[in-house]
């Protein structure tokens, strides 16, 4: 491994103690071992910035920044302008990364030229790790992945894409405009400069709880997204009407909970589902469709 190294991992931290060391961990697990992470601490208030110094004083690949919280667009470009690589690659603080995410994506950008970012299939996991269903509705190939993102829809998970370091540049890295959505912008401004794509496999977990930005800012996110799509239609001399309908659906901890309980049930992750239906029932003691739900989890289906 030479002194600039292949890949710069991006990951911003924000209050992240409880799943930090995993995220930490699991890019140094990676197989291809040729990157830099930089870690950008958003003004943490917890032990965030306490386990990060001890991963970077064991480890020379691991670069921290830190600073008043900025929200996660300014603490990306922060990271982007330390960053080295010849490819980036964003992180989460709360996800994992499977150990040949590095190795695979960096084989594809390498061998297509063409292509400035690749995403992939995730694992959806529960606030404590457990397997909820892979999300597999995720477009493979640039027509599509292209149509879905000017009709609002998420073909692309934000900390499983890794991108060319120098096209994310050229379009001017993240937007600080948006402090949610702003990968949906970012992947429209790339979609212009170069191919995007998606490979078929599962690397990375990612993981759904309470205190993600789509749990707690579902509303400012209607709103971000259908601007960030307007503004792309304008650009590229398109029609643009507005798809959405009504105002956005608020979901309750029990709508995420009956979610999870769902989509793991379906997919056969029955101890999964099975926490998730006692969740529900804590929540809601007294609620029938809790009662149901541990009684289907049990029986399994």
């Amino acid at each position: 491994m030479g002194d600039v190294p292949l890949i710069s991992v991006l990951m911003p931290a924000y209050n992240a103690q409880r799943y930090v060391r995993q995220a930490v961990e699991s890019v140094l697990a990676q197989t291809c071992g040729d990157f830099e992470l930089i870690v950008v601490d958003d003004g943490s208030t917890d032990q965030t910035a306490d386990i990060l110094k001890h991963y970077a004083d064991a480890d020379p690949r691991i670069r921290i920044k830190s600073g008043p919280n900025q929200g996660v667009s300014n603490s990306l470009n922060e990271a982007l302008v330390l960053a080295r690589g010849q490819y980036a690659a964003r992180m989460d603080a709360d996800d994992v990364c499977l150990p040949t995410r590095f190795e695979k994506q960096a084989r594809f950008l390498t061998e297509h030229s063409n292509y400035v970012l690749v995403g992939s299939r995730c694992m959806l996991i529960d606030p404590d790790g457990y397997p909820i269903c892979e999300k597999t509705d995720i477009a493979l190939d640039h027509e599509e992945i292209d149509a879905l993102l000017l009709r609002m829809s998420w073909p692309l998970v934000h900390p499983a894409v890794m991108m060319r370091t120098e096209a994310l540049r050229k379009v001017g890295g993240y937007n600080p405009q948006y402090r949610t959505n702003q990968d949906h912008d970012l992947f429209l401004r790339l979609a212009e400069v170069g191919r995007l794509a998606n490979l078929p496999e599962v690397l990375l977990e990612y993981r759904q709880h309470f205190q993600s930005v789509g749990a707690t800012k579902l509303a400012s996110q209607a709103t971000t997204v259908l601007d960030i799509v307007k503004s792309a239609h304008q650009r590229r001399s398109l029609p643009f009407k507005d798809p959405t309908s009504g105002a956005p659906v608020m979901l309750q901890p029990i709508d995420y909970l009956r979610n999870w309980w769902w989509w793991s049930l379906q997919a056969g992750n029955l101890v999964t589902a099975r926490r998730q239906a006692w969740a529900m029932i804590r929540n809601s003691p007294l609620s029938r469709e809790a009662w149901r739900a541990l009684y289907c989890a049990i029986r399994g289906h």
